[in-house]
């Protein structure tokens, strides 16, 4: 994966966890089962826009909240392929990489955005491109180590492919 390219659904600030992925199905674990309900209670026809490679841009701390890997999960598994945010909770960061979903800090790509812009991200340069607007912005690029983690799925994933070679 180095160029990610999708449909931008804008939040504001202080999405949660709970707002991501309700409390109520934290008795799931399936990642299928996690995106029926992902960002239901603040954005109910969420699911119904959302296609694979879409990005979510938010402003200031999104993720935050309770330290579930649940979010992230649900994130991907609906098709998400990348958030760009102002900032992102440290916890929710460590959880989304773990799982191989990239985040990128970029408050100028997040301010350039309305709803059903499309951006492509360059992972490892660091660039955002919003292709609605004909603007590029750049954040901090991912070390080669990162990606590979986001490469392989995620953690264990590369744990396990690095154990074998």
């Amino acid at each position: 994966m180095v160029v990610l390219r999708g449909r931008v659904h804008p939040y504001g600030a202080d999405v949660d966890t709970d707002a991501i992925i309700p409390a109520r199905y934290l008795n799931v674990s399936e990642p299928a089962l996690l995106a029926e309900h992902c960002m239901e209670d603040i954005d109910p026809g969420f699911r119904s826009r959302v296609s694979a490679g879409d990005i979510i841009v938010a402003t200031a701390n999104f993720g935050c909240g309770s330290s579930r890997e649940h979010a992230p999960i649900a994130l991907k598994a609906c098709g998400i392929s990348c958030v760009i945010a102002h900032s992102f909770a440290r916890i929710f960061f460590r959880n989304s990489l773990n799982i191989g979903l990239p985040l990128l800090e970029c408050a100028e790509a997040v301010d350039s955005c309305t709803p059903n812009d499309t951006l492509e991200v360059d992972l490892i340069g660091g660039r955002v491109t919003n292709i609605s607007r004909d603007l590029t912005f750049t954040a901090k690029p991912y070390p080669e180590f990162m990606m590979g983690i986001i490469n392989s799925g995620g953690l264990i994933a590369y744990t396990r492919r690095r154990l074998e070679e």
